[in-house]
Parts: C-alpha cells; sequence; structure tokens
C-alpha cells in the first residue's frame, strides 16, 4: 500500500469523530429547543385541608383543640422540631419558670386541677401541653420535623400553601401562624464571640450535659430568664460572674406548693377553681394601672420593689447597681425571692462595666480587665420578630408581609393583614400583654380566628381579606394609645424596634382587648 493510500485512510479517520461529535451537538442543541417549547412541569397538587397550623406550641395545639371543639377536624399542624411545646420544649435551663401563675397560665377550657406549685417551673408546664395532645388526641394531626420555609396564597383557588426547607408541601383554605415570637433565639453580634475557646451555652438552647461543678462561669444578661438561671448556677458553680447592661424592676414572687386538699377540691369542685382563676385574672388586671400607665400605683409598684431589694440587699453600693433608672413597666417587669440573695453568695460576683469584647479566655470589660472563665452562659433573650416574619409569606399581588412590615408590624386586631386573605396570627402585632396572662390574650385570638374560619367554610369563601382602610384606622388608633404608656417612655427594650415603633404592645386591659376580639365585624372584610 502506497503512502497516499495510507494519508488517506489517516485522514478520513480524523474526520468521522469530528462529524460525530457536531452531530451530538445538534443534537443537544435540537432537546434544549424542545425543552424551552414544552410546558414546565408543575409540582403535584395537594389536597388542602380546612385549616394549616404553623406551630405545635401552646397556641398551635390551643387552635387545634378549639377547632375540634368546634367540630372541625380537618386541620394539619406543621412543628419544626421533633417534639410539641414551643417554647416550653425550647427553655428548660435550670430554675425555668413561668412568672404567671400556673392557674392563670393554661387554658379555661383545659382546666389542670393537678398544679403542684403557685407558679410552675417549665418542665411541669411541659407536661401540661403534652396531656393536651393526649387529652383532645392532637398527634395524629401533627406532622413533625417540618420546618415551613415558605407560605403562599393563590388567588385563583383562595388556598394557603406551605413548602418546607425540604420542599415539602401541605396547603389548607385558611391558615394559622403559630410559630411564636419566641421561637427564635441566637448568641448576641457581641466582638470576639467566635474567638472563645470554653464552652457557650444560650438559655434557650441549655446543654443539660455539662457539668457546672468546680468551673468559672460568666453570665450575660440579667432579664427574665438570667434572674432564674443565675441562683442554680451559683449553687452548683465555682464561681459566677453576672455582666449587667440595665438593672431591672423585680418584684417578690408569692410561690408556695400546693397542698393536696386543694388539688382534690379543683378535681371534685371545678367551680372552686374557675373562682380562683377570677381572682387571679382581676388582681393582675389591676397591676395594668401601675405598669402600663404612669399613675399614683406605679409609685406604689416601685416602691414595693425598692423596699424588696432594702430587705434582700444590705450593701448600699450594691443597691445602687441594683436600681433601675426608668420607670416600672417600661422594661419586663422581673419577680424573684432568690435573685437577689443569689448575688450575694462569696463565689458570685456582680459586674456592671460594659463589654468590650469577648476575648480567647473569657470576658473582656471596657475598664480593660479580661475576666477569665471556663463556660459564657447567654441569657440575652429571642430575636423578636417585630419588623419581619420568620419566613417568606405572599399574599394578593405579589405581597411580601416581611417588606410590607419593614417600618413596623401592622395588623387589625393583631390577627389579620390585608392583602393576606384567610390567614390568622397568634400573637400577632400589637398582642403583647405587660401584666396579664398572655394565654388570657391567646384564647381570645383564638376564638376570634374559629369565628373567621367558621365563615370561610361555611360559605364556602375564596377570599376573607380585612379592608386596608379598616386596618389603618385601627392601627393609627393603636399607635396613638401607646404614646401614652410607660413602655414609650424612654427606655430601650425588645418591644420596641431601632427608631422606636412599638409593633409589640396591646395598650390596655386584657378586658378591652377580649372585649374587642369578641366583635367580628364582617362589614370589615372583603369577601369572595
Amino acid at each position: 500500500m502506497s503512502e497516499s493510500s495510507n494519508a488517506k485512510k489517516a485522514s478520513a479517520g480524523k474526520k468521522a469523530p469530528a462529524r460525530r461529535k457536531s452531530a451530538a451537538k445538534k443534537a443537544a442543541t435540537a432537546r434544549k429547543a424542545a425543552a424551552r417549547k414544552a410546558p414546565a412541569k408543575r409540582a403535584p397538587a395537594v389536597t388542602p385541608v380546612s385549616v394549616l397550623i404553623v406551630g405545635a406550641g401552646f397556641a398551635g395545639l390551643g387552635m387545634a383543640i378549639r377547632l375540634k371543639q368546634a367540630g372541625i377536624d380537618d386541620f394539619v399542624i406543621l412543628e419544626r422540631g421533633n417534639a410539641v411545646g414551643g417554647t416550653w420544649r425550647d427553655n428548660q435551663y435550670p430554675g425555668a419558670a413561668c412568672d404567671i401563675p400556673s392557674n392563670l397560665y393554661s387554658y379555661s377550657f383545659a382546666p389542670n386541677p393537678n398544679w403542684s406549685r403557685s407558679f410552675s417551673g417549665s418542665q411541669e408546664i411541659l407536661d401540661y401541653i403534652h396531656h393536651l395532645v393526649a387529652e383532645f388526641d392532637l398527634e395524629k394531626h401533627i406532622r413533625f420535623e417540618k420546618n415551613v420555609a415558605d407560605l403562599s396564597f393563590d388567588e385563583k383557588t383562595g388556598v394557603w400553601t406551605a413548602t418546607t426547607d425540604k420542599k415539602e408541601r401541605f396547603a389548607g383554605r385558611a391558615a394559622i401562624m403559630a410559630q411564636g415570637p419566641l421561637s427564635n433565639c441566637s448568641f448576641p453580634n457581641i466582638t470576639g464571640i467566635d474567638d472563645f475557646a470554653g464552652k457557650k451555652i444560650h438559655s434557650a438552647r441549655w446543654d443539660h450535659d455539662y457539668d457546672f461543678t468546680g468551673k468559672n462561669v460568666a453570665v450575660i444578661g440579667t432579664g427574665a430568664s438570667g434572674i432564674q438561671i443565675i441562683p442554680e448556677l451559683v449553687n452548683v458553680a465555682k464561681h459566677v460572674k453576672v455582666f449587667q447592661r440595665t438593672p431591672g424592676w423585680v418584684l417578690p414572687r408569692p410561690d408556695f406548693s400546693t397542698p393536696e386538699w386543694n388539688k382534690l377540691l379543683f378535681k371534685k369542685l371545678p367551680a372552686s377553681q374557675q373562682a380562683m382563676r377570677n381572682l387571679l385574672y382581676w388582681t393582675h388586671e389591676s397591676m395594668a394601672l401601675a405598669v402600663i400607665w404612669n399613675s399614683p400605683l406605679t409609685r406604689i409598684a416601685e416602691r414595693v420593689a425598692k423596699l424588696h431589694l432594702r430587705r434582700q440587699v444590705k450593701d448600699r453600693w450594691l443597691r445602687r447597681q441594683l436600681t433601675p433608672d426608668f420607670t416600672i413597666g417600661c422594661k419586663r417587669v422581673l419577680v424573684s425571692n432568690d435573685y437577689y440573695p443569689a448575688l450575694q453568695k462569696d463565689n458570685a460576683k456582680l459586674i456592671t462595666w460594659p463589654i468590650a469584647r469577648i476575648s480567647e479566655k473569657g470576658v473582656r470589660t471596657v475598664e480593660g480587665i479580661e475576666h477569665q472563665v471556663d463556660c459564657i452562659v447567654f441569657a440575652t433573650g429571642f430575636d423578636v420578630s417585630n419588623s419581619g416574619t420568620p419566613f417568606p409569606v405572599k399574599g394578593r399581588g405579589g405581597r411580601v408581609l416581611g417588606e410590607q412590615w419593614k417600618g413596623g408590624a401592622q395588623a387589625y386586631k393583631s390577627i389579620n393583614v390585608a392583602g393576606f386573605p384567610n390567614l390568622f396570627m397568634t400573637f400577632g402585632p400589637n398582642s403583647g400583654p405587660g401584666h396579664n396572662s398572655a394565654l388570657v390574650y391567646m384564647e381570645s385570638q383564638l376564638e376570634y380566628a374559629l369565628k373567621g374560619i367558621r365563615k370561610i367554610i361555611g360559605e364556602n369563601l375564596k377570599v376573607l381579606d380585612v379592608k386596608e382602610e379598616v386596618q389603618q384606622r385601627y392601627n393609627k388608633s393603636i399607635q396613638k394609645r401607646l404614646a401614652k404608656t410607660n413602655w414609650n417612655s424612654g427606655c430601650k427594650s425588645w418591644y420596641l424596634t431601632e427608631d422606636g415603633f412599638n409593633a409589640t404592645m396591646y395598650p390596655g386591659f386584657a378586658t378591652q382587648y377580649a372585649a374587642q376580639m369578641a366583635d367580628f365585624r364582617e362589614d370589615d372584610y372583603e369577601t369572595a
């Protein structure tokens, strides 16, 4: 064979792969063009239930119970955790307890005659929540480990769809946002926090395996959680340093164990427990005159708190460090019998110098002292969404709730927002109590939501949407009333946004709140 024939064969061999590549490229281009022309694949349709509830804490479970009692059994509860309980599941730190009496911090439609104390601890409250699940057969409605990442309304169908972080979808004709205002937490933004080489513990994510025995511990925060944790740590740790930014008003706590005869009485004669609940309710209602508005009762409440401080703290300088410089009620009022004594133990010390940074070995304050510790406990509260939402909530016409709330959250009667039909909130904007039980307010919200849900289902509505002008008129009134309260008197608190807008508290008595929620006006809503 000649060299020229060999060259022609070689040349043909080289061209064949090139032709195959060209053909493959054309085929790929054709497939892409066909894919562009083909209609996009839609996610499979989800059959909607009557009511979709986000959150299996007190609010979500309470809503479920009231739905069942009203004969509505077609609902689903989405819970991001693997157990019920919400904030009481998460807050199981040493000393955790409620600062409202147990007979008032429980549902009137599900009383518990067996409370062991006047003010129950978090574990007993969690046991009560588990009892509610069992008593009302709620577990079959709960879908655990379903972390909602998006909640969207379809105007054509009138259905809300919740999409989880794992792309699972659940739908409902009405939706209840019951995730709670105190459900998310994180370490505070303090310079150098990631440099610390020791143990970091947040009060809402307690590490029960960590042994504090013989340890030097720093506690940052002296709010409601901090004053419960500190006495417990002082009893076991080698030394506890408490870093205080602002002292709070502390009132004594009338906490007593419940005798057996009292429990038996409540069981045999439920009216006696209701009478006790009524007494507690009206006692707390009277406190509104002291802590919500500046009145002669405000001065009396401050005197009681100062007397409590004087009785428990003999050192004048320490008393001065623990005396607030703001009106009682401006920040959350604290209750404790053992916080002040704990600070005076030999192995405890109050630090009032501001924190400059966290270092590798501990906490450095502005005067240059480094407090070396083995563990830092952050009792710094929660990430309260008073100007946003924990996940995107999308309503009519492309509205996004978090964007609407950038300047401060607003709603109608704290429960509905214009442009977000068939959506109900528990502990929505301006529903926070400053003097009474949160569950008293909660019950009013559940009853109002139930009325709306009944209307949606009973009249087969696609849309039940509060009118924009009704919502604006309501909020104008609320903000005008808030301007005259102690919350807006000048102190800095988690009740307010950075620019001082109060989207959190309700400026009135619990009785007033219940009255407004009892009045469901159909004329306030657009229906379709």
